[in-house]
């Protein structure tokens, strides 16, 4: 029961999830024996140049890495249009690597101001008959890893789903006997692969499950899992979610974590396992549990207000966090007034409101701060207010 407990615990605790560039995930894979494209990475613009050359190959694409979606349709403050780039020739590679090295790129997952891009993926570019989508994640109602399949890769799944369900294959897993051969080749055979390819494919799918168990992965998705005209299965582009509970025994994949594209107050937050997302508005947010927290959000922007920011306290609070997210939200500018939006459940409002006083007191709080404590030990709690100003405590 204590193991179980701590387990829980620990998963219920908020973290930043780990982000790998692509061509870390592309290394992890080839380390498996999955088929990627040939590719090399460059820092700077001569050494693109001389990757280019040695791949040889009959085109390239040159990828920007940033951790942000929609970098084809991105654009760089050089100029440049586009993240991502085809091209025969060579030397190309070496003018467009000098566009984007060292520039931001603006995408629609991006910051206004964009991402800098600090290395380039120079890969051998291949030509894709057929794309189809594979990924193996941990699925709640199978209660274990689950594959799921699609013969339509390439694009948004979830698009897929709701259009045609009917094209959704999925495959439970035994964690004892792992990926059988059978349920590898029904897979590839739903995914539309014939003959050696269907091989092939299946061989592939059971180096994926290999390389899921490997690095202590949540989820590993292939989007596309293409054929190529030479009658090649190859993984053109992957996303790997892991297990931020491993980072013990994951050490080498968790050293490979980017923090230099991470934005300073999440980083900050989560040195105190404070879960903080930057908003545009002008009231911070207070609160404990994601779900409510987002409730929260909503009902600000539902009253006409603007929320600043996504802040989820957690379960195990300690008086110390309470004070250091005080810290956060009172330092960002743009706060004209502060939320607290407690239900104490797990939590303890004392603790909770010990943590308000302290901050209110020692960081001299300039802005309206509206309190609402509801549940464990909310009733003994009216006393700290007498010592704070500015402080509205709705009633329970």
């Amino acid at each position: 029961t204590y193991n179980l407990c701590l387990t829980v615990c620990t998963w219920l605790s908020p973290r930043r999830w780990l982000n790998l560039q692509e061509y870390q995930s592309k290394k992890l894979m080839q380390e498996s024996g999955v088929a990627v494209q040939r590719f090399y990475v460059a820092d700077t613009a001569s050494e693109a140049l001389e990757a280019a050359k040695r791949l040889n190959a009959k085109e390239i694409v040159l990828k920007a890495q940033i951790l942000a979606g929609g970098r084809g349709k991105g654009v760089f403050d050089s100029g440049l249009k586009g993240g991502v780039h085809l091209t025969k020739d060579p030397a190309v590679v070496g003018e467009l690597a000098n566009k984007m090295l060292g520039f931001n790129l603006t995408t629609k997952q991006t910051p206004k101001e964009g991402v800098k891009v600090k290395t380039v993926m120079v890969a051998e570019a291949l030509d894709i008959t057929r794309e189809t989508y594979f990924a193996i994640l941990m699925d709640r109602s199978f209660n274990g890893p689950v594959m799921v399949g699609s013969p339509q890769g390439g694009m948004d799944i979830e698009e897929v789903a709701a259009s045609t369900p009917e094209l959704i294959f999925k495959e439970a897993i035994d964690i004892f006997e792992g990926v059988r051969d059978d349920q590898a080749l029904r897979m590839a055979a739903n995914l539309g692969f014939k003959g050696a390819l269907q091989r092939q494919a299946a061989d592939q799918i059971k180096r994926l499950y290999d390389l899921f168990l490997k690095v202590d992965a949540t989820q590993v998705e292939v989007n596309p899992l293409g054929e190529t005209p030479e009658g090649q299965v190859v993984c053109f582009d992957a996303k790997i979610n892991f297990d931020d509970n491993a980072e013990f025994r994951q050490k080498n994949v968790f050293a490979m974590d980017d923090m230099t594209e991470a934005d300073p107050t999440e980083m900050a937050a989560a040195k105190w396992d404070l879960k903080y997302i930057g908003l545009d508005g002008n009231i911070a947010c207070f609160v404990n549990g994601a779900g409510l927290a987002m409730a929260t959000c909503d009902i600000i922007d539902l009253h006409g207000g603007k929320p600043a920011n996504f802040l989820d306290l957690g379960g195990g609070v300690k008086e110390k966090q309470v004070y250091e997210a005080f810290k956060l939200l009172t330092a960002d500018p743009k706060v004209e007034a502060i939320l607290v939006n407690i239900f104490g459940g797990i939590v303890n409002c004392a603790i909770i409101a010990n943590g308000i006083t302290k901050a209110c007191r020692e960081l001299e709080l300039k802005v309206p701060l509206v309190v609402r404590l509801e549940g464990k030990t909310a009733l003994d709690t009216h006393q700290h207010w007498n010592t704070c100003t500015k402080v509205f405590v709705l009633p329970l």
